[in-house]
């Protein structure tokens, strides 16, 4: 049974930084490339960024600079990293996994989470 699992979202002021996690279970972590999408309300989801089995990452242009990404196998959990986080960061942010992951299309997902709220103010 697959699982990934979110924790670290939360409020913050503009300008703050947050540290997502997503631990995941169920099947050979370093098989599958990881990644992470938010949704607004109304919105369509968007890929953020993502890495591959090799751990080479991509992200979206508007986080570039920002937002780091990086999983640690050992411990099965993926990261994100959010520094100077803007209103327009506000959204749902859900881990994924699979075959392989892109910022520019949720195809390739296999696995998601379930999501952890990130209110920047």
């Amino acid at each position: 049974h697959v699982q990934l699992v979110e924790s670290g979202g939360g409020s913050v002021q503009a300008g703050g930084s947050l540290r997502l996690s997503c631990k995941v279970s169920g099947y050979t972590y370093s098989k599958y490339a990881m990644g992470w999408f938010r949704q607004a309300p109304g919105k369509e989801r968007e890929g953020v960024a993502a890495i591959d089995r090799d751990g080479i990452p991509d992200y979206a242009d508007s986080v570039k600079g920002r937002f780091t990404i990086s999983k640690d196998n050992a411990k099965n959990t993926l990261y994100l990293q959010m520094n100077s986080l803007k209103p327009e960061d506000t959204a749902m942010y859900i881990c994924a996994s699979g075959t392989f992951v892109l910022v520019q299309t949720t195809t390739g997902v296999n696995y998601w989470g379930q999501g952890t709220q990130v209110t920047v103010s």
